[in-house]
């Protein structure tokens, strides 16, 4: 389950219906009735917060995200997208990163989910992250 205060338009989610989770990006958000539209590539549907759920970050989602990669010689791996920096001090542990645009440096000790970066993303250059095929 995903907090709905934690959703913007445009992140992307696994939502559930029927017992099936699709991932899908949220369209809409009505704080209100608390329900969230997100489009599957099927269909869009409402979903409430118990239906959603986070993807995990991962190598696959950041090259879906537009990232590139670049493997240092000393075992850690810096996607690079535009001016956006993150940095995995080891590579495919995604439990530690470093992010950073301009002066903004933030230090991540936990994994996060493909829509917290993308939270973050926009919080620090005001750009939305999209997948690479949504623009």
């Amino acid at each position: 389950m995903i907090k709905i205060s934690e959703l913007k338009f445009g992140d992307i989610v696994s939502a559930e219906y029927d017992g099936q989770q699709r991932e899908g990006m949220v369209k809409d958000i009505n704080r209100e009735d608390k329900e969230v539209c997100v489009e599957t590539g099927v269909q869009e549907f409402w979903y409430t917060p118990d239906h959603l759920y986070p993807v995990p970050l991962n190598d696959e989602q950041m090259k879906r995200l537009g990232f590139t990669q670049t493997e240092n010689g000393n075992g850690s791996v810096k996607y690079v997208k535009d001016s956006f920096r993150v940095l995995l001090p080891q590579k495919g542990n995604f439990s530690q990163m470093e992010i950073w645009w301009r002066e903004d440096h933030r230090y991540l000790n936990q994994p996060i989910h493909v829509h917290e970066l993308q939270n973050h993303y926009y919080q620090m250059t005001k750009v939305e992250l999209m997948p690479a095929a949504a623009h």
